[in-house]
């Protein structure tokens, strides 16, 4: 029997060592195809202004979100993601900003820290789930490296408005889900999650709607933080 699985284990090694180097390929070919892809810029023309509507672009080193006023004369976003949708211990505090993004219903929910995920959630995502978009509500946030101003023109900041209210359900045909703190929340949306329409792409392909300057394809965070200054 010894020598049996001595002799299974030998041819076994072979097939195994090839599954390896071929996902190894794989995994080498996507990273370089999301280097190149986001490389290549979208509104290749656009230049920030001196003067605008500030909004930034945030990122926790995995998934980027965009930060707009609560309130400005283009968009009271109040009316779309009410503070009385959070619990009420925070819903009289006075906020200033939302943050704004979308991915994967059950990565979102289920997996409040990325040690929380499992390999049946990830698969499913990266082969096909349902959008989910997260908002949380802020308080003069301030500006770092990985919550980075950028203005935009009234006209490109309407555009980047209408391009998220497009994400946006009614009140009535929507489903509210409790977020990781009290100040945050989960919004059922529309559009399919895959690997290659991932949280970051929604963030570019949101700012490109606007005319902003951004990569073509943006599956990691970095190649979208890399468009905007720091």
């Amino acid at each position: 029997m010894a020598a049996q699985a001595h002799a299974a284990l030998k041819r076994a090694a072979p097939i195994a060592g090839k599954a390896l180097a071929w996902l190894a390929l794989i995994v080498g070919l996507f990273m370089a195809f999301a280097w190149i892809g986001s490389s290549i810029p979208r509104n290749s023309e656009w230049e920030e202004p001196e003067r605008g509507v500030p909004i930034m672009v945030e990122t926790n080193g995995v998934h980027t979100a965009i930060v707009m006023p609560l309130v400005d004369p283009v968009k009271d976003w109040r009316v779309d993601f009410p503070a009385s949708d959070l619990p009420a211990t925070a819903a009289s505090r006075p906020y200033t900003h939302i943050s704004v993004s979308w991915g994967e219903h059950e990565v979102f929910l289920n997996t409040p820290t990325w040690a929380d995920l499992s390999l049946p959630t990830a698969v499913n995502a990266a082969t096909g789930g349902d959008g989910l978009l997260h908002i949380a509500h802020y308080v003069r946030p301030a500006p770092s490296d990985s919550a980075r101003v950028l203005r935009l023109r009234p006209a490109e900041y309407a555009r980047l408005v209408r391009r998220i209210e497009a994400q946006v359900r009614p009140p009535a045909r929507r489903t509210v889900h409790a977020g990781y703190a009290d100040w945050d929340v989960f919004y059922e949306a529309p559009g399919t999650y895959h690997i290659g329409n991932t949280c970051n792409q929604w963030t570019s392909d949101t700012l490109a709607a606007a005319g902003v300057r951004t990569g073509w394809w943006t599956p990691f965070a970095g190649g979208v933080m890399k468009w905007v200054p720091r």
